[in-house]
């Protein structure tokens, strides 16, 4: 029998350099690389026949739960902005690699009529919805309240709170009994960071609507979960994320002294959408390399 890995040593450790990018951001334009289990997950068929829309698919844990999703027999529509092509069209083919069909729904989820059309586009192109994944996510590191401006606050909560309601409300329609519903919390819905004032809140309000809802919704056979990252090495962080010195020790706050990789935390999102999980609804389950939640 083999020794796995050692987790600690597993992915890189920072230092990481310094590397400031536009938002949204690219996975092209990092260093080090960011893993989406590109050559690593293997599939087993665990979602066989289903069909999902992730949010925010094109890059960081979106693009690795796209590919997870793909690779254990899903028919897979991602959402990102039209920026993010580039990202994109690298997951399609990912995604058509395995054997599944891929749809592209570019468009701003801050807009209520665009969710709204997402949501029925991907029913009509994949043939129906079994899985929703609301994944994407808008960050911006501030050092003062007074920093944040009314369109910043807008924005995060337009992006990681209203679209969510939007796009959730118009999947209800669709979805039927043994359909799961996954959002993208974070730990700072327990650990709110000074810096992300704005942001820490909407991953709080995420993880009350994704219990409020669970307890809905629980009679007609659908499931909601919260998924909570740590700090994970995704395009968002140096974006705009986290200021640059921060970038320099991305995760080693954490007891496992490094970030996570979008490909650690796919299979969470796997096993949240297939029946193995079929008891567990209203929950919190965090990936945080250590970081407690409670």
């Amino acid at each position: 029998m083999s020794q796995p890995p050692d987790p600690t040593t597993l992915y890189p450790q920072p230092p990481f350099p310094r590397q400031p990018q536009d938002a949204p951001g690219s996975v092209h334009e990092m260093n080090p690389r960011p893993d989406h289990g590109e050559t690593s997950y293997q599939g087993t068929g665990r979602l066989q026949g289903r069909k999902a829309l992730i949010t925010g698919g094109d890059s960081g844990i979106g693009r690795a739960v796209a590919i997870a999703f793909a690779r254990e027999g899903a028919d897979v529509a991602i959402n990102y902005l039209p920026r993010e092509e580039e990202d994109a069209r690298e997951v399609v083919q990912l995604i058509e690699a395995a054997g599944r069909r891929a749809v592209t729904l570019p468009g701003d989820i801050q807009d209520e009529e665009f969710c709204t059309q997402l949501v029925t586009q991907a029913v009509e192109q994949l043939g129906g919805l079994d899985i929703l994944v609301n994944n994407a996510g808008k960050q911006t590191a501030q050092a003062s309240i007074q920093d944040i401006s009314t369109e910043q606050f807008d924005a995060t909560f337009k992006t990681n709170v209203y679209a969510l309601f939007w796009i959730t409300k118009a999947a209800l329609r669709h979805l039927k009994a043994g359909a799961s519903i996954i959002n993208t919390s974070s730990i700072q819905a327990k650990q709110p960071s000074p810096k992300l004032l704005d942001y820490a809140p909407t991953k709080a309000a995420i993880l009350a609507f994704t219990e409020a809802l669970a307890q809905q919704v629980a009679a007609q056979g659908i499931r909601v979960n919260a998924v909570a990252p740590g700090p994970f090495w995704t395009p968002l962080q140096p974006s705009g994320g986290q200021p640059q010195d921060k970038i320099e020790t991305f995760g080693s706050e954490t007891p496992m002294g490094r970030p996570g990789q979008p490909a650690e935390i796919a299979p969470l999102y796997v096993f949240l959408a297939s029946s193995e999980s079929s008891y567990s609804t209203g929950g919190l389950f965090g990936s945080t390399g250590g970081l407690l939640l409670g």
